[in-house]
């Protein structure tokens, strides 16, 4: 293998052989992007895939009035692409923007689709990654159901990203993420002064705390049975 072949590090990649790895690597570039750049614009051309090798990104639309609706947060080894075949004329459905500075690999989409068919390892990598997503995104749609609270919409949402970015700490799990309420309220789909209610909800019920962007689950069993149930149990307020 490549010395230093980052994608060799990437758990998406486990389980794909080191010659397909470096034939990848050799066949893509890596990019640098700031934070607040857009990757993918919905419904423009897209003949790369991209593959996030540090940082995170957010994967969003924009609802009829133009505000945006998070779908993802993604970190490192996420396929930032949701259509990674080039059918479709090639185009994204969502956009993709960088919600930190990171470093992406980008391949294009030709060249992935022959190591593919060479491959079924990668092949088996690539689908693995998007049924993730779908899976990912039918829990969503059950979470987005008019029966379900908003309150419990946020909770759910911050208990997910303690599981997928938390880094323990003395008071509970840090989410490894900055999260003003105007990010919250794009991933709620919600009003900034309502999700800033929710938030508040939280803190006086002893579920999170909020300290410079980051949001630490201080609960995290209570804030899941809440999500779950729509109690905060004995210590809400």
């Amino acid at each position: 293998m490549t010395k230093d072949n980052p994608l060799a590090s990437l758990e998406l990649f486990a389980d794909v052989p080191s010659a397909t790895l470096d034939a990848l690597w050799k066949a893509g570039r890596v990019r640098v992007f700031h934070r607040k750049h857009i990757l993918i614009h919905a419904r423009e051309h897209v003949g790369f895939v991209a593959v996030q090798l540090s940082g995170k990104s957010i994967l969003y639309n924009l609802t009829h009035d133009g505000r945006r609706k998070i779908v993802f947060i993604l970190g490192r080894g996420a396929v930032l692409n949701e259509q990674v075949l080039g059918g479709g004329a090639g185009m994204g459905s969502l956009f993709c923007e960088m919600l930190e500075n990171s470093r992406i690999f980008l391949i294009p989409v030709p060249k992935l689709l022959e190591l593919m068919e060479q491959d079924f390892a990668l092949t088996r990598a690539v689908l693995a990654a998007q049924e993730k997503k779908i899976w990912r995104m039918a829990h969503q749609l059950k979470n987005t159901m008019g029966s379900i609270y908003l309150e419990r919409k946020l909770a759910a949402k911050l208990w997910k990203l303690a599981r997928d970015f938390g880094v323990p700490v003395p008071e509970g799990i840090e989410i490894n993420v900055n999260l003003p309420i105007t990010l919250l309220a794009d991933m709620l789909g919600a009003p900034r002064e309502t999700t800033s209610r929710i938030c508040k909800l939280f803190m006086d019920a002893g579920l999170i705390t909020i300290s410079k962007k980051r949001i630490t689950v201080t609960a995290p069993e209570r804030m899941a049975h809440f999500y779950k149930t729509g109690d905060m149990g004995e210590e809400s307020v």
